[in-house]
């Protein structure tokens, strides 16, 4: 597994970070975790396969995690790259996916179903377990914040590796039980300390959850622009982490 991070900040505009997208490569195949609207174009910028993007997974349909997905349908129906793709187009998330993209569709009369490829829309639920890619298994675990918002566990058995993305939410220990012994746990941290809201996590909590699950590898991301005054090492050495904890940034390639 490789996992390439195309937008490692929020939803509010920064120099250096884009919104919510991380492409995961597999030994079956790739995943893109989420999909804001920066998301198009990064895929290009860092060069990587989008024509023959296997599966979409949306955590829950904040803009800044689902608002490139739409812009993307638009694009691939007319784009020349994709006239000769015959393969579908997998895209997964919680209940309302469907209608969300569907409303999308029809403000404008887009045809965002009308591809070169089939488009398959699948609405999981918390606790189910479900095939993302062919010897790729995936699960959800519902967390708070949002009423869609899902974290995924996804375990590729052709290379005996595993992944769990929290997307955004507030504090939960079930989130550390979630991501128990994982190869790599990707937990938002959007804020340093004292955060404004209970529906994000900051340091402290996001470490709590990574010594709770002891994952082999972790890293923190969503971060909002008070990180940019934050010495990323010596803040999180002082929690004697167990693990390597990774500083998300757009562009950082990670070997799973």
């Amino acid at each position: 597994m490789k996992l390439t991070i195309l937008g490692s900040g929020s939803a509010v505009p920064h120099p250096q970070r884009s919104s919510s997208a991380y492409w995961l490569e597999t030994a079956s195949g790739t995943i893109l975790l989420d999909f804001a609207a920066s998301a198009i174009h990064r895929m290009a910028q860092e060069k990587l396969d989008w024509v023959n993007l296997d599966a979409i997974w949306i955590s829950h349909f904040h803009l800044d995690h689902i608002g490139g997905l739409a812009p993307f349908l638009f694009a691939t129906r007319n784009a020349p790259e994709m006239k000769e793709r015959l393969k579908p187009l997998k895209i997964f998330g919680a209940r309302g996916l469907e209608k969300l993209i569907k409303s999308f569709d029809e403000a404008n009369s887009y045809k965002l179903f009308r591809q070169p490829f089939p488009v398959e829309i699948r609405e999981v639920e918390p606790g189910e377990e479900f095939e993302i890619l062919p010897d790729t298994r995936a699960v959800a675990m519902k967390t708070p914040h949002t009423d869609e918002s899902l974290a995924v566990h996804i375990r590729c058995a052709r290379e005996g590796k595993s992944i769990v993305y929290s997307s955004d939410t507030g504090f939960t220990k079930a989130l550390g039980a979630f991501a128990r012994a994982v190869d790599l746990f990707v937990t938002e941290c959007s804020f340093f300390k004292d955060k404004p809201i209970e529906k994000h996590l900051e340091l402290a909590e996001a470490m709590f959850l990574i010594r709770f699950a002891k994952p082999k590898k972790a890293m923190l991301t969503h971060f909002y622009a008070e990180w940019d005054a934050v010495d990323f090492a010596p803040e999180i050495e002082k929690f004697k982490p167990s693990c390597e904890v990774i500083e998300a940034r757009d562009g950082l390639r990670v070997e799973i």
